[in-house]
């Protein structure tokens, strides 16, 4: 907490403004006249309380909460960095709740954990260890906004992803900027730009600045691109390889997602049988119960489902529950996606 070694009109102003209390409230709230507190606020640093008085301020200060003290500090030195080690462990802390709401899809209380930060600090006044921690939060907030379907425009996910990039441009953590550049092609796939997409996939499956385990998403992703716009061939020939990439990695929520992208692909090439064998493996060997990952798995299942008229009653009722699951946990996109295969199909 900072302290006043020596209290004038300008520090016991700069105290009523951090309460945010009127000249009459302060007055009441510390017990003295209401013309000794407009003596300060017209004077300023050109008087000083009595030492009673200042005894009374120190009082107050110290009752204040850490709201008001923040704010109180901020007034008084504006040059001094927002961020503060204090901050920063508690930051840090939300950041990793943050990352537990959002895997499951609790997005009210995610956001409010992330915007309490990137609301209340300034990028320009952070040292680096605070511009680390800002751009992070962004990058949560991406991933946040993306999952709810906001992927384009002034708050979404592709607004926050690049605006987390320049952060870790300047302080020059060539990891992350990879891994948000591995985001904003996510972006550009659920925008429909896809063959952009699968190039951006494509050079991040090769970039040595991102782990193992994120070039062998790349890659998947790759092949996920590629089946939208119809190439199941290639787009299975990456998938495998991908998944091969997974289990040598031990990743094992990996693989299992591979072979659920391996079964849409197979079922954009007609390939009932493998389809419904690869979605079977994805649907056993998940570990992950995320309400994302549940809505994924059924969404792709009923779509397999619909393919072939004898399933296709079971194929609606899978997809019926997966828009319940969406809907119940705000996941947009998905929905729009499940919208989406219900009208091709009655096309």
């Amino acid at each position: 907490m900072v302290s006043v070694q020596q209290w004038t009109g300008r520090e016991a102003s700069a105290l009523r403004a951090a309460l945010r209390m009127s000249t009459r409230a302060f007055a009441e709230h510390l017990g003295v006249a209401l013309r000794t507190v407009a003596k300060w606020e017209s004077l300023g640093a050109e008087t000083q309380p009595r030492p009673d008085t200042q005894a009374i301020l120190d009082t107050a200060l110290a009752r204040a909460d850490s709201a008001a003290q923040t704010r109180f500090e901020a007034v008084l030195f504006p040059e001094r960095k927002s961020g503060r080690p204090a901050d920063y462990e508690t930051w840090t802390e939300d950041i990793e709740r943050a990352v537990v709401c959002i895997s499951r899809q609790d997005f009210p209380f995610a956001s409010t954990l992330l915007n309490r930060w990137l609301g209340s600090r300034a990028p320009h006044q952070l040292d680096d260890k605070g511009l680390y921690l800002y751009g992070r939060s962004l990058v949560l907030l991406g991933d946040l906004q993306r999952d709810q379907g906001a992927i384009l425009g002034p708050l979404s996910a592709r607004h926050s992803y690049v605006t987390a990039r320049s952060m870790f441009t300047e302080l020059d953590i060539p990891r992350r900027v990879a891994q948000i550049e591995l985001s904003l092609a996510v972006v550009q796939e659920m925008s429909g730009q896809l063959e952009s997409s699968a190039r951006h996939y494509e050079l991040l499956a090769g970039d040595q600045r991102l782990s193992p385990r994120d070039r062998a998403r790349a890659r998947l992703w790759v092949g996920t691109a590629l089946s939208k716009e119809g190439d199941n061939e290639y787009a299975t020939g990456v998938m495998v390889e991908a998944t091969r990439s997974f289990e040598d990695l031990g990743e094992p929520e990996d693989w299992s997602v591979a072979h659920q992208k391996l079964a849409l692909a197979h079922r954009g090439a007609s390939d009932l049988k493998q389809a419904l064998h690869y979605i079977d493996i994805a649907r056993t060997t998940g570990t992950v119960d995320s309400p994302m990952q549940r809505v994924r798995l059924d969404t792709a299942y009923g779509h397999i489902l619909l393919s072939d008229a004898a399933t296709r009653n079971d194929g609606l009722s899978v997809l019926d529950q997966a828009a319940q699951v969406a809907r119940q946990y705000g996941l947009s996109h998905q929905l729009r996606s499940i919208e989406g295969i219900r009208k091709d199909q009655q096309g």
